[in-house]
């Protein structure tokens, strides 16, 4: 399938970019510094219980890493058509013989690459706790898949975004924009009953901490597949419409 080979490009082509590697170093070094300050933690005061040491670190742990890759993820983003269209490729890429539709997934799932590599590095860090200690493995599987799914909905928004404009600082800040507006949203309904219960379905983060909980609730699974599936859909139609117009 074309589309896999598109990621494989894109993958190998991010890994190129020294962005990458830089955002890459850091993202791991600041989890790795927290890592060792929380489990600095647990020795300093053992919890009591088999899913202490999991809910203190990597609860913590996968917490924090949800608002860093925020940040990181429309870094990441940002170039993966406003830099072709800016460079005038994009207009090459959508007249060769492959269907928008495998374009759009093969960026999307070359990025996702990236991204569970992340998730995988970060997923390590606790799991080398069990050599030491017990861990909650249900939770940890629960934690690391809610991660993964919240940055697959980030990736898709990103993408989309990225698709709009021909500068990647643009793209990243609409992203950033977007994400965060869908990060809080929740907390706008407060006080309205009826209002605040729309809102929390919309809301990145309520249902990512339903995961972190270690409550696996199928409706927060169904709802970032939704939310990806919606906005890779956007970005076939506007790649669709850019196609028309050329």
């Amino acid at each position: 399938m074309m589309a896999f080979t598109i990621a494989w490009r894109e993958l190998r082509n991010l890994f190129l970019s020294p962005l990458a590697w830089v955002l890459l170093f850091a993202v791991q070094l600041i989890h790795g510094w927290l890592f060792a300050v929380y489990v600095e933690g647990v020795l300093a005061a053992p919890p009591n219980g088999v899913t202490g040491v999991t809910d203190l670190v990597a609860g913590n742990l996968f917490g924090v890493a949800s608002f860093l890759m925020l940040l990181v993820v429309p870094l990441l983003s940002m170039r993966l058509f406003s830099e072709e269209r800016r460079n005038g490729s994009l207009t090459l890429l959508l007249s060769a013989p492959v269907r928008v539709s495998e374009i759009v997934l093969g960026k999307y799932l070359g990025l996702m690459g990236l991204l569970a590599l992340m998730v995988a590095l970060l997923t390590a860090m606790p799991l080398s706790l069990a050599a030491g200690t017990q861990l909650d493995y249900g939770k940890l599987a629960a934690e690391g898949l809610g991660l993964l799914l919240l940055l697959s909905a980030f990736a898709a928004a990103g993408l989309f975004m990225s698709t709009l404009t021909r500068q990647p600082v643009v793209a990243a800040i609409a992203s950033f924009g977007l994400l965060m507006f869908l990060w809080v949203i929740s907390s706008l309904g407060r006080g309205n009953l009826h209002l605040s219960s729309g809102l929390h379905y919309l809301s990145l983060l309520d249902h990512y901490f339903s995961l972190l909980r270690g409550t696996f609730d199928s409706a927060d699974v169904i709802f970032y597949l939704l939310f990806s599936i919606v906005f890779l859909s956007l970005s076939m139609w506007r790649l669709d419409s850019a196609r028309l117009q050329a």
